[in-house]
């Protein structure tokens, strides 16, 4: 059997997915805020199903409307699939009287939920125990809780994970925030050293990210992006007339893994990032004006290796095929335009 976990994308989204990686190995995780994103990363689970092994579509930490219960239910018909969905939230309260798939409990966070629901099932764990404890002080909001600043600090440390992408790197990025969580659950004893969690933070990040020397935290994550971004190339790869490129969404640090993806991959000649804020960032190494680029492509401007420009009708989305789809199109029509 495979379960298929989406949750949310806080603290109590990513701990509920803590607890079902400590009791299953086959495992493929998802993870969504609310509205369209939903829909979207239900039907790209729906794509992955395999009718030859029974399956579990597991949703924590989100409530779904009465409109996307009838949909999910429906699509679902037919297929060797099972739906359960574990929440906390009361605007669930309609749908979790219709649909028996559908458990609702107000008085504890998702993660506590998910925990108490396998634990029964699959035994209980002192460690596990604990560490929903801490999300559960802090979602739920109980001040007076001993576990309440520990959870603050938990809850901080997810909301800033943001050095790699989740919507180009969805796996990598749910594996770092299981990082996260599994070195914070080390300060989750006795002592509930919650300022000693907070200052080791930073050296928490820079572990996940060293691979064979230390450097400073901003290095190491480009130099991780980077491999990755090569790893992947081919998926990423554009073309803008006869020169080869890559594409990246909301990748940050631009001018850095810019150059430093470039460096490496001497084959590639211009980067773009293009942003949830419609502005695309172009670098170049040498072997492409991305100045004359970016303004026959959007009307930018700037330097001959570094420019920049907006994209007033770049609409923002979930999945990166349909990023990349529509520069690819904003591409092809610039440049059939010269010819």
């Amino acid at each position: 059997m495979k379960i298929y976990h989406l949750s949310h994308t806080d603290l109590d989204g990513y701990g509920a997915q803590f607890v079902t990686a400590h009791y299953f190995k086959n495992l493929q995780f998802f993870n969504s805020n609310y509205g369209r994103e939903i829909d979207e990363k239900f039907s790209e689970i729906l794509n992955l199903l395999d009718d030859n092994e029974p399956s579990v579509i597991l949703i924590t930490d989100l409530n779904l409307t009465m409109s996307q219960c009838e949909d999910f239910e429906e699509r679902l018909k037919g297929k060797n699939a099972k739906l359960w969905l574990l929440d906390h939230h009361a605007t669930g309260a309609e749908c979790a009287s219709a649909y028996g798939w559908y458990f609702l409990d107000s008085s504890r966070c998702a993660t506590k939920i998910t925990y108490d629901f396998f634990a029964k099932i699959l035994g209980a764990n002192d460690k596990l125990a604990k560490f929903c404890d801490v999300v559960n002080a802090v979602d739920i909001w109980l001040k007076d809780e001993k576990d309440f600043e520990m959870g603050k600090v938990c809850l901080g440390l997810v909301a800033n994970a943001k050095e790699i992408n989740k919507v180009m790197f969805e796996r990598e990025n749910n594996e770092y925030i299981e990082f996260l969580l599994a070195q914070a659950s080390k300060f989750f004893d006795e002592k509930n050293d919650y300022i000693g969690l907070d200052s080791a933070v930073h050296s928490i990040k820079k572990e996940f990210f060293k691979f064979d020397k230390d450097d400073t935290l901003s290095n190491l994550i480009s130099a991780y992006v980077v491999n990755l971004l090569k790893q992947n190339r081919e998926k990423f790869a554009i073309s803008y007339n006869e020169h080869r490129g890559i594409l990246t969404y909301n990748i940050g640090n631009t001018s850095v893994i810019g150059n430093d993806f470039l460096v490496a991959n001497p084959d590639f000649d211009f980067f773009i990032d293009v942003t949830n804020k419609k502005t695309l960032s172009f670098r170049a190494n040498g072997k492409v004006d991305v100045s004359a680029m970016a303004r026959h492509l959007v009307g930018g401007g700037g330097h001959v290796n570094a420019s920049g420009g907006l994209y007033a009708n770049f609409k923002d989305g979930y999945s990166y095929a349909a990023i990349k789809e529509q520069i690819v199109e904003l591409i092809n029509k610039k440049t059939q335009e010269d010819l």
